[in-house]
């Protein structure tokens, strides 16, 4: 079982401009302070996966958004319309993809998953949170005992 902690968890490759670009948009607008994120290259990232069943190959791959939500791993274009339901307010609407069939979802994603260094760059290094973010990013935030 997941820890309540971590329920609303998005792992994100942490030198994609397109992933860090897209993190910047959920801090900007998570007013509710519900999201937390983590690089999926950061061993934090590896440790929380493998313990909700998500493939190691899959982590090392860096093909996928991920977010455990509720107890759950959700990829792809699930985890992209699950995050925008959760953001809640008018961007519950973009979540009426859900409409559109999953393989076909998931096909548009792999395009953009495949080409998004390339369209949008990569950064030499993962993402350094600034300090009023540190608490919002799992490698930065406090030990609990």
């Amino acid at each position: 079982m997941a820890n309540i902690e971590y329920q609303n968890l998005i792992f994100f490759d942490g030198v994609c401009e397109l992933c860090n670009s897209s993190v910047d948009f959920l801090l900007k607008r998570d007013r509710k302070n519900l999201f937390l994120f983590a690089s999926l290259q950061s061993e934090e990232a590896k440790e929380i996966l493998l313990k909700n069943n998500y493939p190691i190959e899959d982590i090392e791959g860096l093909s996928n958004i991920v977010y455990l939500r509720k107890g759950r791993v959700e990829i792809k274009s699930k985890a992209v319309l699950f995050i925008l339901w959760d953001l809640a307010g008018w961007y519950r609407i973009l979540s009426c993809g859900f409409i559109i069939p999953t393989f076909f979802r998931d096909w548009a994603y792999d395009i953009i998953a495949k080409n998004r260094y390339r369209w949008f760059g990569k950064k030499e290094t993962c993402r350094i949170p600034t300090p009023n973010e540190k608490e919002k990013f799992l490698k930065f935030r406090p030990q609990k005992n």
